[in-house]
């Protein structure tokens, strides 16, 4: 078969990628939102009370916000190929093990309370390894005008999750019990898994896919050595110093957690918030919680393409920047008069519009950290959704606190504020200005990891 030939199949195989990335991030949302719509049953079960379940909530978020470095290094180090198929099916088998967290032996050790915080706690390990591999992903396959839209796979595949799973979770649990819904979910990521490990490359193999994908860190045959680029560049220690002391990481970092924290209301409080405030039943609840994960689900492509068309025609500070700012402030906008309107159908739709900005100013977020990173994306987009993940460990506990103490206005009103400071601060990020700007071109040499430390 000629080399034609291959190249010619490697072209079609991003868009596979790209799909299974939806796929992933599909699975990622729907093990962890699955917990929120349960909680209405194992709330009276266990007799745990909001901050409770609130906490248990958290417990996730924290240990993925924990793992999203390392996950990352290992993206960067191992390969996506290995290091998600190792992370979905860790986190599938705790999924499982949920249904049984308040059975003994680990409630007589720990207590049920604790029992569910570790069980959540684990599957967000898994997850927090994942998330950062799928930026490394985007680097080695995607060239630099295609990234944002590229990053819109995975944003709107979390609001795909997001959307199918208060319906599907309730139907489960009202037809099969709640326990049922955790097995089912352990099963459909662990058969992704499989199909992942089975029909994924790391990077490209054969001619390239665009010429100017070379400058993107896509793996490219050296005629001169039997190494690709990719490996080369595997094999590079990770310059810790120049990342963490880099004013655009930490920038970008303190955004994503006042933007996380927005994402994360919508995730674990919006159903409930429909039930006991608008007073929607519990299947009209779950129905309509759908809403800002349809939105999640449809707008990152618009952010996406917004973004890399600006970046085109006016280059990374004004196409990232703006794109950023501009959804990050709707968004706040949307959020401020969702609770005041007294109709609750066009609550909803503001609400699922503020929800959706947030996801497609993030395609911004994702495609900068690859644009001033580039071969060390992983372990950067672990650091900065690191930041995501701290606002969204806030957010499931403090959010019922605000509420109960001041009411749903103010809880709402305090993510609003969150999503304008998320927004205000790209004023000040130089998306243009790359971390290594003074390394040479990977993709033109080989070149020695010295002074890389």
């Amino acid at each position: 078969m000629t080399s034609y030939n291959r190249g010619d199949r490697n072209q079609k195989r991003p868009w596979f990628i790209l799909l299974m990335l939806l796929v992933f991030s599909i699975v990622t949302y729907l093990d962890r939102v699955n917990i929120s719509i349960a909680a209405k049953y194992i709330m009276p079960e266990y007799g745990f009370k909001s901050v409770e379940m609130g906490t248990i909530f958290s417990a996730l978020v924290f240990g993925y916000a924990l793992f999203q470095i390392p996950g990352g290094w290992l993206g960067d180090r191992l390969g996506p190929r290995k290091v998600l198929t190792v992370a979905v099916i860790w986190w599938s088998i705790f999924t499982a093990l949920t249904a049984v967290a308040g059975k003994a032996p680990l409630t007589s050790i720990m207590g049920t309370l604790n029992s569910f915080i570790l069980i959540r706690f684990l599957i967000g390990v898994g997850e927090g390894m994942a998330v950062p591999t799928y930026n490394r992903v985007i680097a080695n396959w995607m060239a630099p005008t295609e990234r944002a839209f590229a990053s819109s796979f995975v944003l709107s595949g979390m609001g795909i999750g997001g959307a199918i799973t208060p319906p599907l979770i309730a139907w489960v649990m009202i037809t099969l019990g709640w326990q049922a819904s955790f097995y089912i979910c352990a099963l459909v990521g662990i058969i992704v898994g499989v199909i992942w490990y089975r029909y994924t490359t790391d990077r490209p193999q054969g001619r390239l896919l665009t010429d100017d994908r070379v400058e993107a860190g896509i793996a490219k045959e050296d005629p001169g050595s039997s190494e690709t680029e990719g490996e080369i560049l595997g094999n590079k220690k990770v310059p810790w110093k120049a990342i963490l002391t880099d004013s655009n990481v930490w920038l970008i970092t303190l955004s994503q957690i006042f933007a996380g924290y927005v994402a994360s209301v919508f995730t674990y409080w919006f159903y409930l918030y429909l039930v006991d405030v608008r007073g929607f039943s519990i299947l009209g609840g779950s129905f309509y919680a759908m809403g800002p994960f349809i939105a999640a689900a449809l707008l990152p492509p618009f952010g996406g393409i917004l973004s890399d068309r600006l970046v085109q025609k006016y280059g990374k500070r004004l196409g990232r920047r703006g794109t950023v700012i501009g959804f990050m402030s709707l968004s706040a906008m949307l959020v401020l008069l969702g609770d005041r309107v007294p109709n609750p159908y066009v609550a909803i739709l503001m609400f699922s519009l503020g929800a959706g900005c947030v996801f497609a100013a993030i395609t911004s977020y994702w495609a900068t950290v690859v644009d001033i990173t580039k071969q060390f994306s992983g372990t950067v987009t672990g650091i900065t959704v690191m930041g995501a993940n701290i606002g969204g460990t806030v957010a499931p506990t403090l959010t019922p606190m605000i509420a109960k103490h001041f009411g749903w206005t103010a809880a709402l009103d305090f993510a609003a504020l969150a999503a304008f400071i998320a927004g205000i601060i790209w004023l000040v990020i130089r998306p243009e200005r790359e971390v290594l700007g003074d390394v040479p071109q990977y993709a033109r040499s080989k070149v020695s990891t010295a002074g890389l430390s």
